[in-house]
């Protein structure tokens, strides 16, 4: 399926700036020893994009749910704001060079928007496991898009 999710008109301000580059770093290398791959309560892993107009790799440390199938979810979630984050738009560009680290491990992913029936049951399972992901949905007018990442 296509990653079409498009920008809303209203939410919360999306976290930018030094303070989270900084604490993006952080994070990415705790994940990255193995150790502990939890953040904010999260299992979490490192999503390595490629920039869609850069070519350059990118490193974003994120959340994700298991999915029954064995995959893993992420949420576009950007903390409610009205657009999505900047790796989303590098998934769509190039959802076939996605890597993950996790668990002291990186692997080679696919990454894949859910849409429909699959994209609500999947919703279910992630707001059960953290209902900050449905205050998230209550901020903005977008549909927060849901991500499985499936190894390659």
């Amino acid at each position: 399926m296509s990653f079409d999710t498009k920008a809303g008109t209203r939410g919360s301000r999306q976290p930018r700036g030094r303070l989270l580059h900084w604490a993006n770093t952080l994070v990415n290398r705790r994940i990255r020893r193995g150790r502990n791959s939890k953040f904010m309560g999260f299992d979490a892993l490192v999503l390595r994009t490629v920039g869609r107009r850069s070519g350059e790799e990118r490193f974003t440390p994120l959340g994700w749910f298991p999915a029954p199938d064995g995959s893993r979810l992420i949420v576009a979630a950007a903390a409610g704001a009205p657009g999505n984050p900047a790796w989303y738009y590098n998934l769509a560009a190039h959802p076939d060079d996605v890597r993950i680290e996790v668990g002291g491990e990186t692997l080679a992913v696919r990454a894949e928007q859910l849409h429909g029936a699959e994209r609500e049951e999947a919703w279910q399972l992630i707001v059960a496991a953290s209902p900050r992901f449905a205050d998230y949905q209550v901020k903005t007018d977008r549909e927060l898009p849901v991500i499985r990442l499936s190894p390659r």
